[in-house]
């Protein structure tokens, strides 16, 4: 039976059981526009049926997407076809859009196409995340020998270097200073990179995240950040979040030093803080059973020239930046500090928008640290 999708009320039976879909499902006519839309469609459009029956396609995603590529092979085969990992990516949109398409005709509604569209799996994004962590477990192995096996070196080298100056002349003076300084920088790089191998518990307690939030923009303010505008969108009724309060505000002062880099110079450059309760939010961890409970959102957005593609994938890996003197260790550090605390750290980014979101579990109230380790896998 064909379905009539321009005679409203006619199909309510099919209509509830499209709606049933946990996916997105459209139709659309020749011309691009929408003759059904199921509800989770109107949730990833943004909009109810009445106002997608007078759009296209067009106007929410680029001309250029493989989208309607896969719709005129669909016409002119008269099949279905199906594409996966396909970017539907777009400022209408708005953030990341990494989908799996299936593209049908209706045998007897020529002019009609429908699409499903899936959202690819929360669990690649933890999948993702356990890459990183595996990353950073091999930058600590690393920092645990450069510890060892440079700096005393360096400190023989740095040593000779201040004997000779004391006879050397003032030409000379200058080789020997310039041999103490890189020494001291290369002592720098790796105390930076000792901290991966820092492996002792992790002191947590109650913490509100939006005192850390103001103290971090209150250091931008005095620096990196004062000619920046900073806006906050807060859910005052947050509850408190289990971590240690000094590696929040290391993790979070990176992030909006990050934002304020991308956005310096720019014509209307803005960073936003923002805080949100996420209860539906549960990822089965890839490889085990397990289930975690991760509530919190805290978000650092920008509207800076965003990440480049080929970076976008590694961002949180250890060495990958894209500043020209930047060392790479300040993001893998803020995934390690954010995955030391049973969180996960994605990055969505276009041009002219970045957003950086960290989820982490809730604190309960009567409950200590150790019996909160014990939660994962249940509801919290």
């Amino acid at each position: 039976m064909t379905i009539p999708f321009d005679s409203p009320g006619v199909a309510s039976e099919h209509t509830r059981i499209l709606n049933a879909l946990p996916h997105p499902v459209v139709v659309l006519d020749r011309e691009g526009y929408f003759r059904f839309a199921n509800s989770d469609a109107e949730q990833f459009f943004s909009a109810g049926m009445a106002s997608l029956a007078k759009r296209r396609i067009q106007d929410f995603v680029p001309g250029d997407s493989p989208l309607f590529a896969l719709i005129e092979q669909v016409r002119q085969q008269q099949g279905r076809i199906s594409e996966y990992r396909v970017d539907l990516s777009s400022p209408r949109l708005g953030g990341e859009r990494l989908v799996d398409l299936y593209v049908s005709n209706l045998p007897d509604e020529p002019d009609l196409v429908v699409v499903m569209i899936q959202l690819r799996s929360i669990a690649e994004k933890m999948d993702r995340q356990l890459t990183h962590r595996s990353a950073a477990r091999s930058v600590t192995g690393l920092a645990a020998m450069l510890a060892h096996e440079i700096r005393n070196p360096l400190s023989g080298i740095k040593g000779a270097a201040q004997l000779l100056a004391t006879s050397a002349s003032d030409e000379d003076r200058g080789l020997t200073r310039l041999i103490q300084e890189e020494s001291d920088r290369i002592v720098k790089l790796v105390d930076r990179m000792e901290v991966f191998s820092d492996q002792r518990p992790i002191e947590r307690s109650a913490v509100n995240i939006h005192s850390v939030l103001e103290h971090v923009k209150m250091l931008g303010k005095s620096g990196f950040a004062r000619n920046i505008k900073i806006a906050e969108l807060y859910d005052p009724s947050l509850p408190a979040v289990l971590a240690n309060r000094d590696q929040l505000v290391q993790v979070f002062l990176n992030l909006l030093k990050n934002a304020a880099e991308a956005v310096n110079g720019r014509e209307g450059g803005e960073i936003r803080l923002s805080t949100a309760f996420k209860p539906g939010v549960r990822l089965s961890v890839p490889g085990t059973k397990d289930r975690v409970t991760l509530p919190l959102e805290f978000a650092v957005e920008d509207n800076g020239a965003g990440v480049p593609d080929d970076l976008r994938q590694h961002i949180f890996d250890p060495f990958v930046t894209t500043k020209p003197s930047g060392s790479g260790l300040g993001l893998a550090l803020v995934a390690k500090i954010v995955g030391d605390h049973g969180g996960v750290i994605e990055c969505e980014s276009q041009p002219g928008h970045t957003i950086f979101r960290v989820l982490m579990p809730a604190w309960r109230e009567g409950r200590t640290p150790d019996e909160h380790d014990l939660l994962v896998g249940t509801e919290i």
